[in-house]
């Protein structure tokens, strides 16, 4: 396996194929894992609600977040985990924790 090659990653591959611990296979890889599928809540955005404070984007440990001409954009949910950081740093109250369906 190639030292930026991940595709091969949780396929059936030697243990000698991948990567020792604490090596980084690759720059800009975790496009690649859509992490959000491992968490069973999600944060909602209530537009209504949001004052565009902005205070949510720093705090998202996974940068979900996005804002696009200072005004934050819809959840990044294919990387999203579900932590519920934002729902806390929102003074608004326009982010609430729902289970996924």
């Amino acid at each position: 396996m190639a030292v930026s090659d991940i595709k091969k990653l949780g396929t059936k591959v030697s243990w000698k194929d991948l990567t020792e611990g604490m090596m980084i296979a690759g720059a800009g890889v975790s496009r690649e894992f859509l992490t959000g599928e491992w968490s069973s809540v999600k944060p909602q955005f209530d537009e209504r609600k949001c004052t565009q404070c902005l205070l949510c984007t720093p705090v998202c440990p996974d940068s979900c977040i996005p804002v696009v001409d200072k005004k934050r954009g819809a959840f990044d949910y294919d990387h999203c985990k579900g932590c519920g950081i934002c729902v806390k740093a929102c003074p608004a109250g326009a982010i609430t924790m729902e289970g996924v369906e």
